[in-house]
């Protein structure tokens, strides 16, 4: 939450660094050196303005001090600046607003614009810039419908072509599949998006959906391309993402507004979502799987707990269940590290909220839906008997007959085991579940 930098000229390696601007609590500040109109000078991307950021510029002809500091881009409630790309001939903003990516360029000389693109929720981001003075940048670009891409840009006239898209084998058309942005309407009011891929001859149908959710660290969900999504797709599985409160999907506010004593947001805004989807006839609680790994593991725990019948089954991947006795300990690993995201539960006030929430403490007398839950043996983040607790726990309230699995990966860590055909196996472990619950061939 608080950064410093330190700059050396490379011409001068022996010199002293010199501090560009001393630490101050809360301020977070990232400097760049390139070109404005042809003269040389620092970039500053700065939340001293707001916690969305704001770009200021200052002369290179020294370190320049706070008070130096020249606003070029204005801080703006609505819209995150993640980042900027420098060139030549053109300033490249990477932004975040509406819940998606946008990269708007500024060509020395020539009106500013926003790339176009063809799906209506992607993932999108300006490639590792090389060469200062090209007239062009290439973007990486990818929807929940459409494989990865190269795409080059060009600065001046915004002209795009494809250079390289990842393949696919056997029969497979983009077209085929829609891609959708929905909005779902939380309990207090807050439009929490959606993305959405489903086949085009769904469309208008009800069908079997595969929701997934996150939501903490700031991390944006931004949709990405499966190669072994599509044994859902042809299935007729639709499959969604869930942009709750906690993640970073439209800008830092979103992230405070599902974190420490907001944390609820973050359940509610999916269960909100899950009821959206019912409501508009994309699928139906019979027929619909959630998943979640890790904190999202916590999230699918939580929501299991409040709202069990919505759900027909589960997955939940070294899920962060047992939070309230894990962020009690501050010998493992990561607890103290995560006060900022958690709280502290030595607190109170702390305690009594994560109590209120944690997924293991709150288990009832009640029915759950199926589930599948998978630990790591050597899950440093998460520890296997955090899964271990919940799962005997659950086994001895729960009131239903329906499936609880629980394996424990012995030789993986918290992303799985290694290997690529080991990682398709995972998936083929969740995907067979899945489709046994929802009845699919």
């Amino acid at each position: 939450t608080t950064s410093e930098a330190w700059v050396l000229n490379a011409e001068t390696p022996q010199a002293p660094f010199v501090c560009l601007a001393p630490r101050v609590e809360g301020h977070e500040y990232f400097p760049d050196h390139g070109q404005l109109d042809g003269a040389w000078c620092w970039f500053i991307r700065t939340n001293q303005d707001g916690i969305n950021f704001a770009l200021y510029y200052a002369p290179a002809t020294e370190v320049p001090g706070r008070e130096q500091w020249q606003a070029l881009v204005p801080h703006r409630e609505a819209v995150m600046l993640e980042g900027l790309s420098l060139n030549a001939g053109a300033l490249t903003l990477s932004l975040r607003e509406g819940g998606l990516p946008i990269i708007e360029v500024r060509p020395q000389g020539l009106a500013a614009y926003r790339v176009e693109l063809p799906d209506a929720a992607y993932s999108l981001y300006v490639q590792d810039s090389l060469e200062f003075a090209s007239p062009r940048l290439r973007l990486r670009y990818e929807a929940l419908n459409r494989p990865a891409q190269v795409r080059q840009l060009e600065l001046a006239s915004g002209a795009q072509v494809v250079l390289k898209q990842t393949p696919v084998l056997g029969a497979f058309d983009a077209d085929d599949y829609v891609s959708e942005r929905l909005w779902a309407t939380a309990a207090d009011g807050t439009q929490v998006p959606i993305s959405l891929v489903r086949r085009r001859q769904d469309l208008g149908q009800t069908v079997p959906l595969y929701l997934y959710g996150y939501g903490a660290y700031g991390e944006s969900l931004d949709p990405w391309f499966s190669h072994a999504r599509l044994s859902l797709l042809q299935r007729g599985v639709a499959f969604a993402i869930a942009h709750v409160r906690g993640g970073g999907e439209l800008g830092e506010a979103w992230y405070r507004a599902g974190k420490q004593a907001h944390k609820h947001n973050t359940f509610s805004d999916f269960i909100a979502c899950a009821e959206h989807l019912v409501a508009q006839g994309v699928t139906a609680p019979d027929r619909l799987a959630i998943s979640g790994g890790s904190a999202g593991g916590l999230l699918i725990g939580a929501v299991l707990n409040l709202r069990p019948e919505l759900f027909r089954c589960a997955v939940a991947e070294v899920p962060f269940v047992d939070v309230l006795n894990t962020m009690l300990d501050p010998d493992l690993p990561l607890t103290v590290t995560e006060y900022d995201e958690w709280g502290n539960p030595e607190e109170p006030e702390v305690y009594a909220r994560i109590k209120a929430y944690a997924p293991y403490e709150n288990v009832k007398a009640q029915a759950y839906p199926a589930m599948l839950v998978v630990a790591g043996y050597n899950d440093s983040r998460v520890q296997y008997w955090e899964a271990a607790k919940w799962v005997a726990r659950l086994r001895t309230r729960k009131t239903d007959d329906n499936l609880l699995l629980f394996k424990t990966e012995m030789g993986a860590g918290h992303g799985g085991m290694s290997g690529r055909y080991q990682g398709l196996k995972d998936v083929a472990l969740e995907y067979a579940f899945v489709f046994g619950e929802l009845g699919i061939a």
